[in-house]
């Protein structure tokens, strides 16, 4: 069996499911279980490249940021370091708990979980418009008027469930160029399973011959997609919480894809069938992977990467 190259941007509920607290004990179980479903590409000895968001964890380091800048005048940490903080601190989870994986099926392969630094221009128009939300939920108005003040932040009003708030915006640059791909992609050649791009990675502009971190987040999909264009990928594989891609997603009406060109997978998403905050960011990716010569993608969730069976868009 020819072992391919693979890239797989797990998906949020890899670490963290709808309703959990977000506990070490419950990321190292939600990993757990998302690891044995991969294992079957593992044991055909495939080249596997692990890519993970990171959204709540984040989150939580900025709302230690404020208490502890509030009871112990304690400096917060810039959200460049924060998101180098979850890189580490996840890597290290899903490195553990694949460790115990392989030697309990007696595997020997090393893995490796790299803080990775990801380019954008600060030329990005998203620089001037702050979209992508973080941190804590909810703030009020007091909170924001004070936080504009002290911190410059930006917030946009938003009305769930019949409650109106406020949350935090930063700007979501679009990648450029992943820093150390070349590091990356001998490593996985070599037969290392390698954890990287966590988070969209850490955003980073270069100005002459320095590099300076960006109070940005980037999407997680869109930079593992550029990974996997860079270091050519036979195969992109992004994990979700559906099986299919689905046409008109939630209502009687819904239909599952099974497989797509690119060409065709434009034309929905051009139609805005795809929802704005959930899949259409994922179907971007997998036409900027398909587009920039990659062969295929697979989105599908935990039980359809078993079997490999899921929506396929091909070039």
């Amino acid at each position: 069996m020819e072992k391919k190259l693979i890239i797989i941007a797990l998906g949020g509920n890899a670490l963290l499911k709808n309703g959990q607290k977000g506990s070490i004990a419950e990321q190292n179980l939600n990993v757990r279980e998302t690891l044995r479903s991969l294992f079957p590409l593992i044991k055909q000895g495939h080249k596997i490249i692990l890519t993970h968001g990171n959204g709540p964890q984040v989150g939580y380091i900025l709302l230690k940021n404020d208490a502890g800048q509030q009871v112990y005048n304690i400096p917060q940490v810039p959200l460049d370091v924060a998101v180098a903080d979850t890189q580490s601190e996840i890597g290290y989870l899903i490195q553990s708990e694949l460790f115990s994986l392989l030697r309990q099926n007696n595997i020997e392969r090393e893995i490796i979980s790299t803080n990775t630094m990801v380019e954008v221009s600060p030329k990005d128009p998203a620089f001037q418009n702050p979209t992508k939300r973080i941190g804590k939920t909810y703030y009020d108005q007091a909170e924001v008027h004070q936080l504009r003040a002290e911190k410059g932040w930006v917030f946009k009003e938003e009305i769930k469930n019949g409650r109106t708030g406020w949350r935090r915006v930063v700007p979501s640059p679009k990648p450029v160029d992943v820093i150390s791909k070349n590091t990356i992609k001998t490593l996985a050649e070599s037969g290392a399973i390698v954890i990287a791009v966590g988070g969209g990675g850490v955003p980073v502009t270069i100005k002459g011959d320095t590099m300076f971190g960006s109070e940005a987040v980037i999407d997680k999909d869109l930079a593992s997609a550029l990974l996997a264009e860079q270091i050519g990928a036979e195969q992109f594989v992004i994990l979700t919480d559906v099986p299919f891609v689905y046409l008109d997603y939630g209502t009687d009406h819904q239909k599952p894809l099974d497989t797509i060109t690119a060409i065709e997978a434009e034309k929905l998403l051009d139609a805005g069938k795809f929802g704005e905050g959930n899949m259409a960011p994922k179907i971007q990716a997998a036409l900027n992977f398909i587009k920039n010569g990659g062969k295929e993608v697979l989105i599908t969730d935990l039980n359809g990467i078993k079997n490999q069976q899921g929506t396929r868009i091909v070039a």
